[in-house]
């Protein structure tokens, strides 16, 4: 997932979180803010999203983000509307839940329940200290690890990530509990929900497509 204009000239590469609906029927992505901040700090709502044209990786052969390339003959998929407070985990400043809202154009995008190793038939809280849970990456596929506890409004587990990664969707069996921004860090689904839904606007009352 790729924030650019058709003719790019540079790219960020993430993964979504998840697919679904708002309470206006719009198709929604959701996926980490920091994915659409700039060097300057600044948010690009509005960016257009394209699907990346490169396979994905695994945990013992990760997809090299130089050969990653935006899929220009679909097109974009969708734009940002709504990019949060980022983590600021090692920067030090304010913290955020770490997500951005994508419209999704429904003409170019199909969502599934499935994609790799990794099915979401549900959405929930994370689940207890010591309980394993997964994610699938574009960067690194799926890798797995238990939960280790609590960062604030984070939780923490043993999950390996890298770059690319970036937004992962960490299950617990089928169940969606969480989105991945890094350094076995990740924020609770149901409080990026929360707040979507509290400020308005595309996302508010997200519930799974399928």
């Amino acid at each position: 997932m790729i924030p650019s204009p058709e003719n790019y000239q540079s790219y960020n590469l993430c993964t979504l979180t998840a697919v679904g609906r708002d309470t206006l029927g719009n198709l929604v992505g959701l996926t980490n803010a920091h994915c659409f901040i700039d060097g300057q700090g600044n948010k690009l709502v509005g960016a257009k999203v394209h699907r990346d044209s490169s396979p994905a990786g695994t945990a013992l052969a990760p997809a090299p983000i130089a050969d990653s390339r935006p899929d220009l003959v679909t097109g974009a998929i969708g734009e940002v509307t709504y990019v949060s407070t980022p983590n600021h985990l090692l920067s030090g400043g304010p913290k955020g839940l770490d997500y951005a809202v994508i419209k999704l154009d429904e003409s170019r995008v199909a969502a599934t329940a499935t994609v790799g190793a990794v099915t979401i038939t549900s959405i929930g809280a994370p689940p207890a200290v010591g309980t394993r849970m997964c994610k699938q990456g574009h960067r690194t596929g799926l890798t797995c690890g238990i939960r280790l506890g609590t960062n604030g409004i984070w939780f923490t587990h043993l999950i390996w990530t890298d770059g690319g990664d970036s937004g992962s969707p960490v299950v617990s069996g089928t169940t969606l509990v969480g989105n991945a921004f890094g350094a076995q860090h990740s924020s609770p689904i149901q409080s990026i929900i929360d707040e979507m839904t509290a400020q308005g606007g595309v996302g508010t009352g997200f519930h799974l497509a399928t």
